[in-house]
């Protein structure tokens, strides 16, 4: 394996590529590719996965030459549980043929994943999920009944990252076992739930009989739960640490709003939108050097603590934005059921922006609980006490 580049040697290697691969003259998909196999897609994965073994901060470099050439990129918010949650997973938990089958088109965006984890009965204690899967001895596949919800994308996702009990007789973190699910397989059913704000972007997906190889279970049997906290640590990383330039996110139309509209100043008014833009300010920076320290290796928990700033700032902003517009913040310019590939927190209007930041102290892990592995993995305090983590799952009430 050659010696991780330097800036300046993936600069160069970034423009002998686009020379060899000019994106006036190469079609999206075969750039994408293209650029998966020259190790210039995160360059921080190993060599001969999208990667050159490099430091994650340098993938700015790359991206930079890249856009100043108009070259497409593999739209990151579409695909984002994908980017975000499914392939640093099966970087550190699949096997070799794991990796070499998903990981491509997952960062091309060919093949788009969901996340088969929250239950009716199991969303802030995940561990409780009731979703079965039983070994077929004649043929080793695993056969998988159950039910999720708030599955985002699932009407679009080609494959799942899946939880599933494989023990009952065991306590509930330990009976648990990771899969990769192939969404077009038989007794897959996706049905859409529709929000406050009128859309459809989360689903309940009922698996009646799912049969998946073994070949697609990720991690040992019985692992599935410590590789669930990687999936989990990485998702609350792309949620609350989310790259945004100076003034970026939530905050840009308030301040907008503020600028363009000086009959609705009042004194109050601009000492709370002062107070939030610079918490705002706080958080993004802090967002950066979160980034930074990941390059060192996995997330931990901090990555809960900016989750829930995040969650936490957008609902205060919102909020501040209807205030602030008074009745015009009430209106709300569509009701119409959609079924939407994106959520587009800053293109729509106050009163959609004022319902969607509802949800964000639920998805990805609610704030109750994240305050708790604040308070347990950051602060260090005494655990809450609990007494259902040594009993098996079958003996605990539901």
């Amino acid at each position: 394996m050659s010696a991780a580049p330097d800036a300046a040697a993936l600069r160069r290697r970034t423009e002998e590529f686009l020379a060899a691969h000019p994106p006036a003259r190469t079609g999206r998909t075969a750039f994408l590719r293209a650029r998966f196999d020259a190790g210039l897609a995160w360059v921080h994965f190993p060599e001969g996965l999208g990667g050159l073994g490099a430091p994650r901060t340098l993938q700015t470099e790359v991206d930079g030459v890249l856009g100043a050439a108009g070259a497409p990129d593999n739209d990151p918010r579409r695909i984002g549980i994908g980017l975000g949650m499914a392939a640093p997973t099966i970087l550190a938990y699949g096997t070799e043929e794991q990796k070499q089958r998903f990981l491509r088109p997952l960062w091309t965006g060919e093949e788009v994943w969901c996340q088969l984890f929250s239950e009716p009965g199991a969303g802030s204690d995940l561990a409780a999920l009731a979703t079965r899967a039983v070994r077929d001895e004649d043929t080793g596949d695993w056969i998988v009944d159950g039910q999720k919800v708030w599955t985002s994308s699932a009407h679009l996702a080609r494959w799942a990252i899946l939880v599933a009990r494989t023990d009952p007789a065991l306590p509930k973190h330990q009976g648990i076992t990771y899969f990769l699910c192939d969404m077009t397989d038989p007794g897959v059913e996706v049905r859409s739930l529709r929000q406050i704000t009128g859309e459809a972007e989360f689903n309940e997906v009922f698996l009646t009989g799912v049969r998946i190889p073994d070949r697609h279970r990720l991690g040992a049997v019985g692992q599935g739960w410590e590789v669930a906290r990687t999936t989990l640590m990485n998702e609350r990383v792309s949620i609350g640490g989310m790259r945004l330039p100076r003034e970026g996110g939530m905050i840009a139309p308030l301040a907008a709003v503020w600028r363009d509209r000086p009959a609705l100043r009042t004194h109050a008014l601009h000492q709370r939108l002062l107070e939030l833009w610079v918490e705002a300010e706080v958080a993004r920076l802090t967002g950066e050097r979160l980034r930074q320290q990941l390059a060192a290796g996995r997330p931990g928990p901090e990555g809960s603590g900016m989750k829930l700033t995040f969650a936490r700032l957008n609902q205060e902003i919102s909020g501040l934005e209807v205030e602030l517009l008074g009745e015009e913040g009430l209106l709300y310019d569509d009701w119409t059921m959609r079924r939407p590939e994106l959520v587009d927190f800053t293109g729509r209007d106050a009163g959609y922006r004022y319902l969607r930041s509802k949800g964000n102290s639920i998805e990805g892990g609610t704030s109750e609980i994240l305050l708790n592995i604040v308070a347990e993995r950051v602060l260090g305090l005494p655990a809450e006490p609990r007494d259902d983590k040594d009993l098996p799952w079958k003996d605990l009430a539901r």
